[in-house]
């Protein structure tokens, strides 16, 4: 990759991260009406499911940056009663929706397009998932996010966190790392599994005081 390859790549990744709302939507758009994002049509069996099936008991489960549904519909059928997927793209959420109709799961998968920074949700939900999708918050406004998500958790919700915080070598991530610190000082962690020396970590976690 040349140099302006990669200022441009950096200058996008900056933009779905800190950028407005109709900016990112175009940069998603664009991204998922291509073939950029296909590797993540398939992801059965990855680690994130177990936490699932565990801690939604058949319940709720909002999927925020669900990207083009393969959570929704990867999901063993008997671990959710019902699914909210978020995403700012349109073009992810018509491969969701898509998929979903084509595996009969229309009566309990959903989807809303929006940005999930300012997403409000009418209902409380067993699970609130970032699956990948932590990353594109502003560290700074990891703690308020979590928090205002936190009033549409069900009194025995959890939030899960799929993210890999590590790179080559296993040297942390420092953006990511403060994401963790920040989760570990603000809520009562449950659950934090690492996935090999650079692979995944799922963070579950609930806010503090709840049981």
């Amino acid at each position: 990759m040349d140099i302006a390859q990669r200022t441009l790549t950096k200058i996008s990744a900056f933009l779905k991260c800190y950028g407005p709302s109709a900016i990112k939507k175009v940069l998603w758009d664009k991204e998922f009406s291509g073939t950029k994002w296909d590797f993540i049509d398939n992801t059965a069996g990855d680690c994130v499911y177990a936490y699932l099936e565990k801690y939604a008991q058949n319940g709720s489960i909002l999927d925020l940056g669900c990207g083009p549904g393969n959570t929704a519909n990867e999901l063993a059928t008997t671990a959710y009663r019902s699914y909210i997927g978020v995403d700012i793209s349109e073009a992810a959420l018509a491969k969701a929706r898509k998929r979903t109709e084509a595996n009969g799961r229309a009566d309990r998968n959903s989807f809303v397009c929006s940005d999930f920074l300012s997403f409000s949700p009418s209902e409380k939900f067993d699970v609130i998932l970032f699956r990948e999708s932590m990353y594109h918050v502003p560290v700074g406004k990891v703690k308020p996010i979590l928090e205002k998500y936190s009033h549409c958790l069900k009194d025995t919700g959890v939030f899960i966190v799929r993210m890999c915080t590590t790179g080559s070598g296993g040297t942390k991530k420092p953006r990511l790392q403060a994401m963790v610190d920040v989760i570990g000082a603000e809520f009562e962690t449950i659950e934090n599994c690492r996935y090999g020396e650079t692979g995944p970590s799922v963070f579950v976690f609930r806010p503090r005081g709840r049981h």
